[in-house]
């Protein structure tokens, strides 16, 4: 164990795209606007465009004469294969393409733009170097390489991929081969009952897995974004297991995906939904107190929920929160804030409410944006010039089971990222009745995630300070899912904490220690001491007022 993280480096997730961006949408009219805007500057500034255009022309000589002038990160695996290095035309062609990324990137930086249109310039232009990169075309020495060793039926197995993806992927490179997994067979297997269900949810009580139990029970709520079985993929990283083989009682929310008929849907809707679940877990177990846990948005739906309990009087009924890569506080001063004006956000809500929806699909697009390279180009590759099947890994066959939001929930989203309402007592109205957070005096343990571009872990550290109670904030060394999906299994886990939450997350990052190993042990010895006393196991799913109804994963995760 290290005793502080080092001084001179400080994570800040490169987020040109976050969970703003995705709820927004990215306009290709927005990047258009850039575009033509960088054009413009550079013709109003000719002797800063020709200075660099030179820089750039004496680089491509050197480069011409064989002269290695840049090295690759060695964590890049676009170039990992020799050939980039050892070939005298692939080297070249390499060292081209860094020089054009240096110079552009230099352009910018001292170009006289105001800091947005730098950062909407870096951005733009961050997406145009990732498609123009040398390995994105079949002289890629893998393709070249798969092209003889199949006889050209990779060739063939590509062009068949592409076409299949244009017409049934919304042109976007398949990410998993989803023939692969089944909903209930090869994921979502945790055995457990639907004992409760409304037009909203379905509630899914587990089979115990220990000898005895904890009587106070974990409401697990996923976010309205994703199907729930995050929590639940294969046995080895399945969360929900490990709850239950650790004597907690656990209950999982599965959303509705929903269609026209529920655009009126919004976050109140949610809220309601969530506090009748609740109260079907206190009735089937008899507990008077629920610890709850949300992800995501599902995070910010129980924080919502608590501050309607706690303004009529009713928080006694939970016990403890756990809040996943959660967002209460939405102010993030990103790249991405920038392309989010009055404008973008009207529109965005009017698209939304005239379908009734907002399409997972749309925003799984955008998801795929905030890392082009990882989860757009090397499926090109790997789908297109190799023309083999994309892999078969359980967590991107639930990233591409998207689901739909409704209009009014995203209404509510829109809102959410505009005015940061829980900043400030009263700001958010929930259910008729203001928020106030501070006076949520709930016991709370936060999960942020290092490398987490969708939800920055310092907007989630900010997140915690504004929570009453006592508060505990983990920062997992991992990205979004990742921080969720870290077993103690997996030898790479550690985290950083500090027991001294400072009002600055630089602060607090530079007074944290590091800790091997993953923060689900830590959260057990702490939501256990929160969970009551020990019990006799029972075996029996449901009771008299809520008799199973069917067996997990029940009818509403496999709407599509």
């Amino acid at each position: 164990m290290r005793e502080k993280p080092a001084r001179e480096f400080l994570p800040t997730p490169a987020a040109f795209i976050n969970a703003q961006s995705a709820i927004t949408g990215l306009r290709g009219r927005d990047l258009m606007s850039t575009l033509r805007s960088v054009a413009a500057h550079g013709l109003r500034n000719p002797v800063h465009s020709a200075r660099h255009a030179l820089k750039l022309g004496g680089q491509l000589g050197r480069v011409l004469l064989g002269e290695t002038l840049h090295p690759t990160n060695p964590q890049d695996s676009r170039f990992a294969d020799p050939a980039w290095s050892l070939n005298p035309f692939y080297r070249r062609s390499l060292q081209a393409y860094l020089s054009w990324q240096k110079q552009v990137k230099s352009w910018i930086d001292e170009s006289n733009m105001n800091p947005d249109d730098r950062a909407r310039a870096h951005f733009a232009f961050a997406l145009l170097n990732d498609a123009v990169s040398p390995s994105n075309t079949l002289l890629n020495p893998l393709a070249i390489k798969e092209i003889f060793n199949s006889g050209g039926n990779s060739l063939v197995r590509g062009i068949s991929h592409l076409f299949d993806d244009f017409l049934h992927n919304d042109g976007l490179p398949r990410q998993v081969t989803k023939q692969a997994f089944e909903v209930g067979k090869t994921v979502a297997t945790t055995t457990g009952s639907v004992v409760f269900r409304n037009e909203l949810l379905e509630l899914i009580q587990y089979k115990p897995m220990s000898e005895k139990q904890y009587s106070k029970p974990l409401l697990v709520v996923p976010p309205q974004i994703n199907k729930y079985y995050i929590f639940d993929l294969s046995p080895s990283n399945s969360f929900v297991q490990f709850a239950l083989k650790n004597g907690l009682q656990t209950f999982m929310i599965s959303w509705r995906n929903p269609d026209v008929r529920h655009r009126e849907w919004g976050l109140s809707t949610y809220v309601e939904a969530v506090e009748e679940a609740m109260n079907v877990c206190r009735a089937i177990t008899g507990a008077r107190e629920v610890n709850l846990m949300g992800a995501c948005a599902g995070g910010l739906t129980i924080a919502a929920l608590q501050g309607h309990l706690q303004a009529k009087r009713q928080l006694r009924r939970v016990s403890s929160a756990t809040y996943l890569v959660s967002l209460l506080d939405s102010q993030m001063d990103t790249p991405a804030t920038l392309f989010a004006d009055e404008q973008t956000l009207e529109a965005a809500k009017r698209r939304s409410y005239q379908k009734g929806v907002l399409d997972g699909r749309d925003m799984a697009k955008v998801f795929a944006w905030m890392r082009p390279n990882d989860l757009i180009w090397s499926y090109f590759v790997n789908n297109y010039l190799l023309g083999k099947e994309p892999p078969a890994f359980d967590i991107l066959y639930w990233n591409n089971d998207n689901t739909r939001l409704p209009a009014a929930f995203h209404g509510d989203l829109l809102d959410f990222f505009k005015h940061n309402p829980l900043s400030h007592p009263g700001g958010l109205e929930v259910c008729g009745t203001p928020i106030d957070l501070q006076k949520v005096t709930v016991d709370s343990f936060s999960v942020a995630g290092i490398n987490d571009h969708i939800t920055p872990w310092d907007a989630v550290y900010r997140s915690t300070l504004l929570l009453g109670g006592e508060r505990r904030f983990v920062l997992s060394n991992s990205g979004h899912v990742q921080s969720i999906l870290n077993p103690p299994s997996n030898p790479k886990a550690n985290f950083i904490e500090s027991t001294k939450l400072s009002g600055d997350p630089r602060a607090w990052y530079y007074d944290a220690k590091q800790v091997d190993g993953s923060w689900w042990t830590q959260w057990l010895g702490w939501i256990q001491e929160r969970s009551g006393a020990q019990k006799e196991t029972h075996m029996a799913l449901g009771n008299q007022n809520y008799p199973p109804m069917e067996a997990a994963p029940g009818t509403y995760v496999r709407v599509r």
